[in-house]
């Protein structure tokens, strides 16, 4: 699942080259590129699940925590090119003592999402422990994303969802959309039923009250259930669902992959490149792990730039950040180097 892998390794990756210039946007965003798909990354690149945006010219990936590490906070990175990254902190000191009380033996805050809406950044993340579906999202608030300001200060905003062993899915790995109405929704899920959504409501970034059974967005249809770590994109009159497939935090040896589909509505049903549903295990893979690169996925899209982690070989199987660039077919479809 979108979360941080046991292995302990130092940092280098060196891809081709280019540098991202565009925020995350909605429909029809564009980027501006001066090279080749795969941008050349150097610095602290130890990222697993990284939620990529732009405020102004900076460029932050806040990810999966570092029980070593402020206890396990969400960590954050910064850079001013795309290119070199370095770190920047955590968003908390340690993990707040009410979520180590809701979710028994949570060593590490996962997979965050973070979205601007009327000069606030929400940051969603999960807490859970592996193997267990007690788990939830929670919210931070900030009105900068620069630890220099002022007023740079992450506010608890507490609980968005749970899910407990009662239910048949799991609450973590948030990744929020906003459709074409201005309505938030939060997809969400990993293994059990699969991918799930709810709806949000503005200004507090949190559940909207009495909606009910999350809805069902993807679903593999056979044991484990290895989806998880949705994204949706909305784009040129299609939301697209980005998932991950198979098994991730196991060093070299993962099969994460990431995978694509489609829906000219938010809530689905999505299918895939050749009309599978998603909801019957439909999914067009994206990317695979190649050469060197292991098990990418946790995946997040700003603008047109896909960020995802992997397992890089020649590292005794440690993480490291991925960013490329997505190029859109006539038809609509997205594709990555």
């Amino acid at each position: 699942m979108r979360r941080l892998c046991a292995l302990l390794c130092a940092l280098t990756l060196a891809v081709p080259g280019a540098v991202p210039a565009a925020a995350r946007t909605e429909a029809g965003a564009s980027v501006v590129s001066s090279g080749s798909d795969v941008p050349v990354l150097s610095g602290d690149l130890r990222t697993h699940d990284p939620a990529l945006i732009r405020d102004g010219s900076q460029w932050y990936v806040f990810s999966t925590g570092d029980p070593a590490v402020a206890g396990g906070s969400v960590q954050l990175r910064r850079s001013s090119d795309g290119r070199h990254w370095t770190s920047a902190g955590t968003v908390f000191g340690a993990i707040p003592d009410w979520i180590r009380a809701e979710v028994p033996g949570v060593e590490n805050l996962w997979a965050p999402e973070v979205i601007e809406h009327d000069g606030t950044f929400y940051l969603y993340y999960s807490a859970s422990a592996f193997g267990s579906n007690r788990s939830l999202i929670a919210l931070a608030t900030n009105t900068t994303l620069d630890p220099g300001d002022p007023g740079y200060r992450w506010v608890d905003r507490g609980v968005v969802h749970r899910s407990a062993p009662s239910d048949d899915y799991n609450a973590i790995d948030p990744g929020v959309v906003v459709d074409g109405n201005g309505v938030p929704w939060m997809a969400f899920g990993s293994f059990w039923s699969g991918i799930r959504m709810i709806r949000l409501q503005w200004p507090s970034g949190l559940g909207v009250p009495g909606q009910g059974a999350p809805l069902r967005l993807a679903d593999r249809r056979t044991p484990p259930n290895a989806v998880e770590a949705p994204y949706v994109v909305r784009r040129g009159g299609w939301y697209y669902l980005f998932v991950s497939f198979d098994l991730c935090c196991r060093g070299a040896e993962s099969t994460y992959k990431i995978a694509v589909g489609r829906s000219r509505s938010v809530t689905g049903p999505y299918a895939d490149q050749l009309g599978k549903p998603m909801l019957e295990g439909g999914g067009t893979i994206l990317l695979s792990g190649s050469g060197t690169m292991a098990g990418p996925g946790g995946q997040s899209v700003n603008g047109d730039w896909l960020a995802h982690h992997y397992y890089d070989t020649q590292a005794d199987g440690d993480f490291r950040l991925g960013l490329r660039s997505i190029r859109w077919d006539s038809d609509g479809w997205p594709h990555v180097t």
